[in-house]
């Protein structure tokens, strides 16, 4: 495996902590975000760089990226935030099949948007993240 790509809706909130949390713990692998309907050229949300600074990873050069099927295409493995984001992604890009999946697959659960929820929101959905990306981890790592 030789790239992750790590998708949600407008790639400035769970996308990009998915991503550096991934990055971070397999610094070897090429990791990536993009959203279904990016918010193109945005930097992460506030709350996010923040959340992602208090653990000493920085994602203040991030900006946000619209999905295309390159990007699909030169993935290894994609990772969605939710059942409804897998179904959208696996129509619109087919060649995704196989290597389409929830961060939160192990643990069964989608990873709800914290988008202009305020803090409480963005720190329960950074947890399933962590969760979700530290399963994928190993999972990787067992592969390599």
């Amino acid at each position: 495996m030789k790239s992750v790509l790590v998708i949600c809706i407008g790639n400035i909130c769970r996308s990009p902590m998915g991503q550096a949390l991934i990055a971070a713990a397999l610094p070897h692998l090429e990791v990536k975000s993009a959203g279904i309907g990016a918010l193109v050229g945005h930097p992460a949300d506030p709350v996010a760089r923040q959340l992602m600074a208090e653990r000493g990873i920085d994602i203040e050069h991030h900006r946000a990226r619209q999905l295309t099927n390159q990007m699909c295409q030169q993935a290894d493995l994609i990772l969605v935030m939710d059942e409804e984001q897998r179904l959208h992604v696996n129509q619109t890009h087919p060649l995704t099949r196989g290597k389409l999946f929830r961060l939160g697959e192990v643990a069964r659960v989608d990873i709800p948007d914290p988008y202009r929820l305020g803090r409480p929101a963005f720190e329960r959905a950074l947890k399933l993240i962590d969760d979700g990306a530290s399963a994928w981890v190993e999972r990787i790592k067992k592969l390599s």
